[in-house]
């Protein structure tokens, strides 16, 4: 694996691309579900609202499975388990696709996210390393960029092809695909990986640093925030803004490019000014949230301020997931697997809570108010970030390698130390 000194600026290793296909393959199975989920049920001789519960099943898996299977291979090579991780992901499908039964099903759901987890986990911390310190918060938004795309390619194509081949078609597909992907990382990502020698210990206590809880928290909550409105856009756009319901699709593919963009940004300008862009793009979140509610009444303005939230929130993801592996120093996997895990906790959280909202006498305007909260709640961890002394013992991952320019919003303790 290229040194971090030998990265070129600006310029990324092609196996940070083989690891966004990962991802975006992961990130299509995880959202394709709902646009299957009338076809599974009836397939399956279970109601709609019960295989709601493969969705469930896997945020639990991503939730709780991502730690753990960090841990569980962390004696593993990286490129082991990225390989190990693909094959349990395309035979978990494998199953699914040839199962009759929703039991296996939910039961291969739950498997598949815990592959999943652990390819977030070890994936993250291989795409820093080889995009070396000056190119590691791109290198994680390329990675985050895939799962953004499946979004707005995967998941539209598999709902699609779900309607002429059935469920089952979109499974096989990903099962044939994660194949290809796990031949393509034994072939681009090196066998022996200059790593430090970690321990289960070591994982544990890079847990102690408050930074690192700081960034988790932030992440969890502009998702949280983002994914309130966006979970019960649909009749938001439809009811309130008059949008035709076949045309909504064309508007969540507005939310998908927004996002996609937002990620470009963050790993652009991240590694350059990470807390001026956080904060910046989760302060743009909140306002386009809150104007959301008086606006979303024309089908214009309720289009451009999808386009806005999901740009401005997208933009803090890939910033403060390349600081908390960072912060972790030379035991970041267990770290890495948690950002995933506060990504999972935020959605679900702020989805429950946006439901609750848009049920009580909020209504329709119950979600993006939720949003705007916990969008205007992520500006405290940061500022926090912002200000707070960087710990001794932190240490970023090519300690060894030269330190990159300081930066203006970077905390003075941090530079001073270089």
């Amino acid at each position: 694996m290229p040194s971090a000194s030998g990265t070129i600026p600006g310029k990324l290793p092609f196996v940070v691309w083989v690891l966004a296909a990962g991802t975006f393959l992961m990130g299509t199975t995880e959202f394709v579900i709902a646009g299957l989920l009338p076809e599974m049920a009836g397939d399956l001789g279970v109601g709609v609202s019960q295989a709601g519960l493969l969705i469930t099943a896997f945020a639990i898996g991503m939730i709780v499975g991502g730690p753990t299977m960090a841990m569980a291979t962390l004696r593993l090579p990286r490129r082991r388990t990225l390989i190990l991780a693909l094959a349990v992901f395309s035979l978990g499908h494998v199953v699914a696709a040839a199962s009759t039964s929703f039991a296996v099903v939910l039961i291969t759901r739950f498997v598949t996210a815990l592959a999943t987890g652990a390819f977030w986990a070890v994936g993250f911390v291989v795409a820093t390393a080889a995009a070396g310190p000056r190119n590691s918060t791109r290198a994680v938004g390329v990675m985050m960029g895939g799962l953004t795309l499946a979004n707005v390619i995967g998941v539209p194509i598999g709902s699609f092809a779900g309607q002429y081949a059935g469920w089952r078609g979109p499974f096989w597909m990903l099962a044939a695909l994660a194949g290809l992907a796990a031949v393509s990382i034994g072939r681009f990502v090196p066998p022996a990986e200059q790593r430090a020698q970690v321990s289960v210990r070591a994982e544990v206590g890079a847990l102690r640093q408050g930074r690192l809880w700081l960034a988790l928290t932030a992440a969890m909550l502009i998702m949280g925030g983002v994914l309130a409105a966006y979970t019960y856009i649909t009749p938001l756009l439809t009811d309130r803004a008059g949008i035709p319901a076949g045309a909504v699709p064309l508007v969540l593919i507005v939310f998908g490019v927004g996002a996609l963009g937002g990620t470009a940004i963050g790993g652009r300008l991240g590694d350059r000014r990470p807390m001026t862009t956080t904060i910046t793009a989760a302060a743009a979140t909140a306002l386009s949230l809150l104007l959301l509610i008086p606006l979303s009444a024309h089908p214009v303005t309720a289009t451009l301020l999808v386009f806005l939230m999901a740009l401005a929130g997208f933009t803090v993801n890939p910033v403060v997931t390349s600081l908390a592996v960072r912060f972790a120093g030379d035991a970041p996997t267990l770290t890495s697997a948690l950002t995933t895990s506060a990504y999972n906790t935020g959605i679900a959280a702020g989805s429950a809570i946006a439901g609750r909202a848009m049920d009580s006498s909020l209504g329709l305007t119950g979600p993006p108010l939720v949003g705007t909260v916990s969008a205007v709640l992520t500006l405290i961890p940061l500022l926090a970030l912002a200000v707070s002394r960087t710990p001794r013992t932190a240490r970023v991952l090519a300690r060894h390698t030269t330190s990159p320019p300081a930066r203006d919003d970077e905390p003075a303790q941090a530079r001073s130390r270089r």
